[in-house]
């Protein structure tokens, strides 16, 4: 699976990704500072899904209608990042097929995952 990371992500998820055999681009790596619309912009353009801890993308794609090929925002402030890198491994290792086409909200709880139309 492909990945866009954005620059709110911590290095070790993206390394994990990397690990486990995933595509990943990095915006800090990339483009540190680029708009939060020019991130969504090169997710769609790269057919990749982005992995966000900004909630500004919930805006960006529920208020504003903004298309996204998938989104799974991290709300895990508090976890340690080598538990963060744990806790989305997991969650792509187990429902990665449900993640394209739906905007996600991991929790250290939970996760939920919304279809977009």
């Amino acid at each position: 699976m492909n990945f866009l990371a954005d620059e709110s992500i911590d290095r070790q998820i993206v390394a994990r990704l990397r690990q486990d055999g995933h595509a990943v681009q990095y915006i800090a790596e990339m483009a540190p500072g680029i708009s939060d619309e020019s991130v969504l912009a090169m997710a769609n353009r790269e057919a990749s899904l982005l992995v966000t801890a900004d909630k500004d993308f919930g805006e960006l794609v529920f208020r504003q209608g903004r298309f996204t090929r998938g989104t799974l925002l991290l709300r895990l402030a508090g976890v340690a990042p080598e538990r963060k890198a744990a806790l989305v491994a997991s969650v792509i290792a187990q429902r990665s097929e449900e993640l394209p086409g739906a905007f996600a909200v991991l929790t250290p709880r939970s996760l939920r995952i919304r279809r977009l139309e």
